[in-house]
């Protein structure tokens, strides 16, 4: 196997799971969950 090609798949394994990632923090579904845990630090038990 050639470094280069180790190389070019990490970049692309990377690339992807950061696509992957984008995708699921603007889905709308987890909006309300992304809220509640911005308002975490605020809440007073």
């Amino acid at each position: 196997m050639d470094v280069n090609l180790l190389r070019v798949l990490v970049t692309t394994v990377s690339f992807i799971l950061f696509v992957g990632i984008v995708v699921w923090a603007w889905r709308k579904r987890n909006t309300t969950e992304f809220k509640e845990a911005a308002n975490l630090p605020f809440n007073e038990d």
